[in-house]
C-alpha cells in the first residue's frame, strides 16, 4: 500500500480558531506572530479510502502553520518554503510515500517546484485534478442553465496562472468568446495568441459580459462581487479562499454560484478532521494526491506554473479508474439547491436580477 500525507493550513487568522479558540480574542498580527515559530503538525488520520478496482491507500493530514498573508506578504519566501518543507518531512517520517501540497501551499513561489526539490518524498499540487473537476462542473452547471456554449461568453480571473490557463485553453474550445482577466496584461495578453476568439484585460469588472465565469486567483481576498455579475450567470469558484464574496450569496440569487473541485471519494473514508464538506468529500488537490497513491505512483506529477492537457486527461482516466466523482453542487458552505438552480435559470431567459421582495 503506497500511503500519503496532504498538507492543509489556516486560510486566515480567524480560521486558527478551530484548533486553538483563544485565537478568537486576540488580534491577527498577535496569532500570526505566534503561528510563525509554531511546528507543522499531524493533523488527522485518513483512513478507509478504497478504489473500485480494489485497491486501498490511508494518509495524514499534516497543519502548516502559516496563513495566506504569511506566505505572499509578510514572511521571506525562503522561510515558507522551510515551514513547507517542514509539513512534507512530518508527512514521511509517518510512513507518507508522497504528499499533496493544499491550498496556498501549491501556488506560492514556483508552484511546487523548489518544495519537490527539498522534499524527502515526492510532490503533487493536485492542480491537473482540479483544472479537470473545474471544467466538467462549468459545463454542467452551463448544460442545467441551458447556457448556448458557441454563442456565449467565458471569462478566467487568474488566468495566467496554472489552473487558469489550463482552463481557458480547454473551455476556451467550447465558447464563442473568452474573456482572460489576469494582474498582468502583457503576460495576460500573450496568453491570447494560444486561445480563439480571447481578449486580455485586468479589470475585474470585465466579467459582466460573461454568461460563465472560472475565478482562480491566488488572492486572499474576495474579488468577485454581486456588481460583478451578470443574470442568470454561471460562477465556478475554485479558489482557496474563495474569491467570491459572500455578498453574492445573500444579494445575487439570480446567478448559480458553486464551489469548483468538491469529489466524491470512493470507499468508507474517514478525515478525521471536520473542513466543512460532506462526509467522504473532498477537494480535487486531495483526491489527486489520493489518485496517484492508488496508483502506487510515489512522483512528483503535477508541480510548477503550468498544467498539460495531457495531464489533466491522464488523472481525469484515472479518477474514473478508482471512482472518484464530481459531488452535489455546493456553494457557501452549502449544498446548491434545484430551486437555486432553476431561479439562476429563469434570470438567464428574462436577463433581470431576482428582485430584493422574492429573495428568501
Amino acid at each position: 500500500m503506497t500511503r500519503f500525507g496532504f498538507v492543509i493550513h489556516p486560510l486566515n487568522a480567524r480560521d486558527v480558531a478551530r484548533k486553538y479558540p483563544i485565537a478568537h480574542f486576540l488580534p491577527d498580527s498577535v496569532v500570526e506572530a505566534v503561528m510563525k515559530y509554531k511546528r507543522s503538525m499531524v493533523v488527522s488520520e485518513i483512513t478507509g479510502v478504497r478504489s473500485k478496482a480494489g485497491a486501498m491507500t490511508e494518509g495524514w493530514f499534516i497543519g502548516c502553520p502559516l496563513t495566506p498573508n504569511q506566505m505572499v506578504r509578510s514572511l521571506p519566501l525562503e522561510t515558507v518554503y522551510d515551514k513547507i518543507v517542514e509539513a512534507c518531512v512530518v508527512a514521511a517520517d509517518q510512513g507518507a510515500q508522497l504528499v499533496g501540497l493544499g491550498a496556498f501551499t501549491s501556488v506560492v513561489g514556483d508552484g511546487g517546484i523548489s518544495i519537490a526539490q527539498r522534499s524527502p518524498i515526492p510532490v503533487t499540487t493536485g492542480n491537473s485534478y482540479t483544472v479537470a473537476t473545474a471544467i466538467e462542473g462549468t459545463l454542467r452547471a452551463c448544460s442545467l442553465l441551458e447556457v448556448d456554449l458557441p454563442n456565449a461568453t467565458l471569462a478566467v480571473v487568474g488566468a495566467t496562472g496554472s489552473i487558469g490557463k489550463t482552463c481557458a485553453k480547454v473551455l476556451g474550445r467550447e465558447f464563442g468568446r473568452v474573456i482572460l482577466v489576469g494582474r498582468d496584461l502583457e503576460k495576460t495578453q500573450r496568453l491570447t495568441a494560444e486561445i480563439d476568439g480571447s481578449e486580455a484585460t485586468t479589470d475585474v469588472g470585465r466579467i459582466r459580459e460573461a454568461d460563465a465565469v472560472i475565478t482562480v486567483t491566488s488572492s486572499d481576498a474576495e474579488i468577485i462581487l454581486p456588481e460583478h455579475l451578470k443574470p442568470g450567470c454561471v460562477v465556478c469558484d475554485v479558489a482557496r479562499p474563495r474569491d467570491v464574496s459572500v455578498r453574492v450569496g445573500k444579494e445575487r440569487p439570480d446567478v448559480l454560484v458553486i464551489e469548483g473541485g468538491v469529489i466524491h471519494v470512493p470507499g468508507n473514508v474517514d478525515f478525521g478532521f471536520d473542513f466543512g464538506f460532506p462526509e467522504k468529500t473532498a477537494y480535487a488537490c486531495m483526491s489527486e494526491t489520493m489518485i496517484l497513491a492508488l496508483e502506487g505512483r510515489a512522483e512528483n506529477f503535477t508541480v510548477g506554473k503550468d498544467v498539460s492537457v495531457e495531464q489533466v486527461d491522464e488523472m481525469t482516466q484515472l479518477a474514473k479508474k478508482h471512482g472518484f466523482e464530481l459531488a452535489d453542487f455546493r456553494a457557501f458552505e452549502k449544498v446548491v439547491s434545484p430551486t437555486t438552480i432553476e431561479r439562476a435559470r429563469n434570470a438567464r431567459v428574462t436577463g433581470a436580477t431576482v428582485p430584493r421582495a422574492q429573495r428568501p
